[in-house]
């Protein structure tokens, strides 16, 4: 998974020159999370929904006249925006990309094509490719298993007791427990098909311990109870 095939591309920029109220005004009629700073083609900064948010609350406190018109008619983009920001490379993967956030608590970075912003990758862009892989829009069903060692075809295995049982597998995710060297992995198994009772019962049968389970399950957004 490339970082340029689920990134948002050609992302809106702004300059320093802006006035913060005009990139607040971005934020409040869009779901952006980031907008990066660009100037003669080149990445300066990075302004985020929450530098704004942070300063219209603190104007808002004051309730003063003259904090009101200075953040309206005098402040620009370029006082508060994140300078020389972290960024990721168009080709780098997707799990590179997962770990550098990780690493460095940011929550959006700007997409470099050499020294172009070619795109924006945020939490937004995170969820939608966990939603893939959870089947987050389709009926799934799916056992995680406790955390293991993951012995030479142990992921095999727990395939043919789960194909064995009438379903078909869709996608296994094994999950480190615990910071790198851990070797303790949650099995994360996604399938089609009912019965899941007798899946959990085969599998408890062969050994491995199931902490949670759930039977076509499927997203429950947009729609009412």
């Amino acid at each position: 998974m490339i970082v340029r095939n689920w990134m948002k591309p050609t992302p809106v920029t702004v300059t320093g020159d802006m006035l913060l109220s005009d990139a607040s005004r971005i934020f409040s009629e869009s779901s952006l999370h980031g907008l990066p700073v660009v100037e003669d083609g080149r990445l300066r900064g990075l302004i985020t929904r929450a530098n704004c948010l942070r300063a219209a609350h603190f104007v808002a406190r004051t309730q003063s006249p003259d904090e009101f018109a200075y953040f309206s008619n005098r402040l620009r983009v370029r006082d508060i925006m994140v300078r020389k920001p972290a960024t990721v490379d168009a080709n780098d993967t997707m799990e590179a990309c997962l770990q550098k956030g990780q690493e460095l608590n940011v929550g959006q970075f700007p997409v470099m094509d050499g020294d172009r912003v070619v795109g924006l990758i945020s939490a937004n862009e995170i969820f939608a490719l966990a939603a893939h892989f959870l089947g987050a829009f389709e009926r799934r069903s799916g056992v995680t298993l406790a955390p293991m060692v993951l012995d030479p075809g142990t992921i095999g295995r727990v395939t043919d007791i789960v194909e064995s049982h009438s379903g078909e597998v869709i996608a296994i995710y094994p999950i480190g427990v615990g910071k790198p060297p851990a070797h303790l992995k949650k099995l994360i198994v996604r399938f089609h098909g009912a019965g899941v009772g007798a899946i959990v019962a085969a599998l408890e049968e062969a050994g491995y311990s199931v902490i949670e389970s759930v039977e076509n399950a499927r997203s429950t957004v947009g729609q009412s109870a």
